[in-house]
């Protein structure tokens, strides 16, 4: 009986010591957040801390989230490797692997947001997409790094920890998506990356910050500016692809022709990034008002980083039969494009698109 009894024992001991951190996991009082990883350069690794040159997309999420002292104290989170590339290899077929998942995912009522893990080059367009396309106010959150994860003083890690703040915060909620580094809360219609190096490059200037979080904690200035995801008019339910638009730079001097051969490659819409106020020279105009006329969609954007491009100022745009992009930039007037074109608008309708987004 003697032994019997100090058996028990022992089990019950064992079945405690078994069952009481998976308890103590479902009693806390934390929000859920999925952390959604496509790769660059937060992922990646060079074989030294100190050269400028590296390889993006070496490290698994699990790797990531267990190299980030403390993060498991903002919510209960669990990490998906959704791509694993560097940012210049962004592709829309991930966009919308990424947008169906996050989609489904923020549909539970047992995750309360999103981080995705990006790298930086196109980071702003991946933000901005989402920003169209998720459906729920839920927080979705997009971070990365400038260093990758075997710098000195890789930035990565903390990145990841606000990343994680903001998404768990429910001071979040229906401020569209974001952009989270270096200290600063972004929007993803305002943000655009701004050096190529730095770690201070996404800035938002046109609009400012939209907040800041330091070591997890909060702050928001303003709510975002534009229509976003539970107002956007946009689904990509049942969409395999998008309508492929391009993007010609302007310069001096640039051949007319461009337009042409983009047509030609089945572009069924083109950004001019143009120059100053979306101008571009008299033969590429030419050539974009007979692009218009024939059904394709020219947008006339800037490549200069502030400003707005306003419609009939220096361009006839009701002659021409062209959009002005208003804030937006020519990456960006590209992502709003390919979600229009899919379905059929008129000029005055995809105009209006352009004031609202």
């Amino acid at each position: 009986m003697k032994k019997q009894s100090i058996l028990k024992s022992i089990l019950a001991i064992l079945l405690i010591a078994m069952i009481t951190p998976y308890a103590y996991s479902q009693t806390k009082d934390l929000p859920n957040v999925v952390i959604l990883a496509t790769g660059g350069t937060i992922a990646g690794s060079a074989a030294t801390g100190t050269q400028a040159g590296y390889t993006s997309g070496q490290v698994g999420i699990e790797t990531m989230i267990d190299a980030v002292p403390g993060i498991r104290k903002l919510a209960n989170i669990t990490g998906e490797q959704t791509a694993n590339v560097g940012s210049q290899d962004m592709s829309i077929e991930v966009w919308l692997i990424l947008a169906n998942r996050i989609n489904e995912l923020l549909a539970k009522d047992d995750v309360d947001g999103i981080v995705i893990t990006h790298g930086t080059d196109t980071q702003e367009e991946t933000a901005y997409f989402l920003n169209l396309v998720v459906n729920s106010d839920k927080p979705v959150v997009t971070t990365g790094s400038m260093r990758p994860s075997t710098a000195v003083s890789a930035e990565g890690p903390l990145n990841l920890y606000n990343a994680v703040a903001v998404a768990a915060s429910p001071k979040s909620k229906g401020r569209g998506v974001m952009l989270v580094m270096n200290d600063q809360i972004h929007a993803a219609q305002a943000v655009t990356k701004t050096n190529t190096s730095a770690v201070q490059t996404f800035k938002s200037p046109m609009q400012g910050l939209m907040g800041a979080v330091i070591y997890g904690q909060l702050e928001y200035y303003r709510y975002p500016h534009g229509t976003h995801t539970t107002g956007s008019e946009f689904s990509i339910k049942g969409v395999k692809k998008l309508p492929r638009v391009d993007i010609i730079y302007a310069g001096v001097d640039t051949p007319a022709d461009l337009i042409d051969y983009s047509i030609k490659a089945g572009a069924k819409g083109i950004v001019i990034a143009g120059v100053g106020n979306g101008n571009m020279n008299a033969a590429t105009l030419k050539a974009a008002k007979k692009a218009a006329k024939a059904g394709i969609v020219i947008v006339r954007s800037t490549r200069v980083p502030t400003g707005y491009v306003l419609r009939n100022a220096e361009v006839n745009d009701d002659e021409n039969m062209t959009i002005a992009s208003d804030e937006l930039n020519a990456q960006k007037s590209r992502v709003l494009l390919m979600l229009t074109l899919l379905k059929d608008r008129s000029l005055e309708d995809i105009q209006k698109l352009f004031y609202t987004y």
